[in-house]
């Protein structure tokens, strides 16, 4: 009883963090009536650390609450199932490893890793360098102001030179500490790109709105959730082990 009284109290404040973490920052984007947030970095947290039933009802719940206290009550129930399967994929994932990669020595996991490293910061360049350059319009908030707090100009340098850094970052982290972080980033991969085809299907089918152009802000918003959450979670485990388990 203690230990399911511990989960739940885990589930209902990581529930909480994700809705916060969702409507704390966004940006509007008027062709699908959708917005841009960080909320996958909490989802992405929370799966990771806590596994796929945890993942997925926070990620579920939470999201589905963010979109009600923002307004973005059509979006609700495709979040509800969307987050869900994200978080729940996420989590599963994160715990059991392809059969293939049982059989890899230190060093092979370290290459397959770097890898990963390159494509997701490739990703970052490509995506930011497309879709985040020139004004942006910031939204900060709980909840977030329906005028934007302020109006900056990213140049596209920026996201060349971020790319390059999250590169650097989880080869760093492979050949230091941790060889095997590769296929947490691979995990986060795969279920954010359930999240970008689910929200792709709700929008063409659903609200018919122009879906294609969602397309690259949910998956900027999958790069910085798994830029974000990734690290994070590592720092965790490093100091309270007992979560691995």
């Amino acid at each position: 009883m203690r230990k399911s009284a511990i989960q739940l109290s885990i589930t209902v404040v990581f529930t909480a963090l994700v809705c916060v973490a969702t409507i704390s920052f966004t940006i509007y984007v008027p062709s699908t009536r959708g917005f841009f947030n960080i909320g996958e970095t909490m989802v992405y947290t929370v799966a990771l650390l806590f596994g796929p039933f945890v993942g997925a009802f926070a990620g579920g719940v939470g999201s589905m609450f963010a979109d009600i206290l923002l307004g973005y009550y059509y979006y609700a129930p495709a979040t509800l199932v969307i987050k869900a399967l994200e978080g729940g994929l996420v989590g599963f994932l994160s715990r059991r490893k392809p059969f293939f990669t049982k059989s890899f020595t230190r060093r092979e996991w370290k290459a397959f890793t770097l890898g990963v490293g390159v494509f997701i910061g490739a990703l970052v360049s490509f995506i930011g360098f497309l879709y985040y350059s020139g004004m942006v319009e910031f939204y900060l908030g709980i909840p977030a102001p329906e005028n934007p707090t302020s109006t900056v100009f990213v140049p596209m340098e920026f996201w060349l030179g971020l790319g390059v850094f999250v590169t650097l970052l989880i080869a760093a982290t492979a050949f230091i500490s941790e060889p095997e972080f590769g296929w947490m980033i691979v995990s986060t991969v795969f279920g954010g790109l359930i999240m970008v085809f689910g929200y792709f299907v709700y929008q063409q089918f659903i609200l018919g709105v122009l879906a294609i152009a969602e397309i690259p802000v949910n998956i900027g918003q999958m790069t910085v959730g798994l830029i974000v959450a990734t690290p994070i979670v590592k720092i965790i485990q490093r100091t309270l082990p007992q979560l691995k388990s």
